[in-house]
């Protein structure tokens, strides 16, 4: 990363905000656990997700929202956020896709 700045403190004006640009990109499984952090953020109660333990201390599994027809969906699982809401996440956040 150091290198990456060095290389782009040479460069003039747009250059330079092109250069930190990519810099930042984040790449499709960073924004899904994003999306998924902001989702469980949103939840209000202690079971969002099969995985989670509730407050005296028992794996939630089926007792979660996510595993309850109904109610809030939470997203728990990167299968979860489809293609398209990576998308929107990157327009919504003025983003391209980093490259490989």
């Amino acid at each position: 990363m150091l290198k990456r700045l060095v290389l782009c403190s040479f460069t003039l004006g747009l250059s330079l905000a092109l250069c930190i640009a990519q810099e930042k990109a984040e790449t499709d499984q960073q924004i899904k656990q994003k999306i998924i952090r902001e989702s469980l953020a949103g939840y209000r109660g202690n079971c969002p997700c099969p995985y989670n333990v509730d407050r005296a201390g028992r794996s939630c599994g089926r007792r979660s929202a996510y595993s309850r027809p109904g109610g809030q969906q939470p997203f728990c699982y990167e299968t979860d956020v489809t293609k398209e809401m990576v998308e929107q996440y990157r327009k919504r956040f003025g983003q391209k896709q980093q490259k490989p």
